[in-house]
């Protein structure tokens, strides 16, 4: 089952002692980028953390939000820094005393500053951080279904775009006939012209005739487009992964260029665009799968 790199999930808990909630935002990324939100008296679990959530999230970039609110707070743990709250009162009030600005919520901006008001570090309870834990385990969980989801979304989108490539390859053998015969009349104008020439040079007429032949075939790229693209929807439905469909996309892509480079042909360049089209939609949307 293939899975998205977007994703959110969202847990919380209530205790008698403490409140906890977690939240997961997960986007796509080419590597692994883990922004944890906590706090501060969490911090020293914040390596343990983020080697525990990053293996969960694998790949892509995401945010995990943990809050926690305590309910029986010991009175000693919250502390004033009265020295930096009295420099950013006088550096307010001189500042609006400077612009003429009104005074009257200084003192309540100065509470706002950060570590003016703060709580002591203590080490963590032992019961919160398993309460943390248990309610980030509920979060992934909801995390991972909606990956799951979105991912299934996606496999849909890939199928029908390498569907609709797949498609494109008989028009274009329907149209061989007639690029063929076209492709043809140009050897015979040309050879004429060597022939007519006094000056008829045999290795030029070589070259020119080897030159066609291998203009001439596509069979090779379409039958390895065909292979690429049924490559593509088995490991599509398999256990597939992101890095491996870019890899199958890219080799499609060769494909399809050179087919277009040798057909010459309006009706078959056409038809070529379209699955250029359909491709970079395969590129855009194998991005997001983890």
């Amino acid at each position: 089952m293939i899975r998205s790199m977007t994703g959110y999930g969202v847990a919380e808990q209530h205790t008698e002692n403490y409140s906890v909630k977690v939240e997961i935002r997960g986007l796509n990324g080419k590597y692994l980028d883990l922004n944890l939100r906590m706090p501060r008296f969490l911090m020293p679990k914040e390596i343990e953390m983020r080697t525990k959530f990053g293996n969960l999230i694998e790949r892509g970039s995401a945010t995990i939000s943990i809050n926690v609110v305590k309910h029986k707070i010991n009175e000693s743990a919250v502390n004033v820094n009265q020295a930096l709250a009295t420099q950013y009162y006088n550096k307010l009030k001189d500042l609006s005393e400077t612009l003429d600005a009104p005074q009257h919520d200084i003192f309540r901006i100065t509470t706002l500053m950060q570590d003016v008001i703060y709580q002591d570090v203590e080490d963590v309870d032992p019961d919160l951080y398993e309460q943390v834990l248990d309610v980030a385990a509920e979060a992934f969980k909801s995390f991972n279904a909606f990956r799951k989801k979105e991912g299934e979304s996606v496999k849909d989108h890939l199928l029908e775009y390498c569907q609709s490539i797949e498609d494109c390859i008989p028009k274009i053998a329907a149209l061989e006939p007639e690029r063929i015969e076209r492709t043809k009349e140009r050897l015979r104008k040309n050879l004429k012209q060597l022939l007519d020439d006094e000056s008829f040079d045999k290795n030029r007429f070589e070259q020119e005739l080897i030159y066609y032949v291998e203009k001439f075939d596509v069979n090779e790229e379409k039958i390895r487009l065909s292979a690429h693209c049924q490559h593509f929807k088995e490991t599509l439905n398999s256990s597939a992964r992101g890095k491996s469909l870019n890899f199958i996309a890219q080799e499609m892509g060769r494909e399809i260029n050179t087919l277009g480079s040798k057909a010459n042909h309006a009706a078959i360049q056409k038809e070529v665009v379209s699955m250029k089209e359909e491709l970079e939609k395969i590129k855009e949307q194998a991005l997001n799968i983890l």
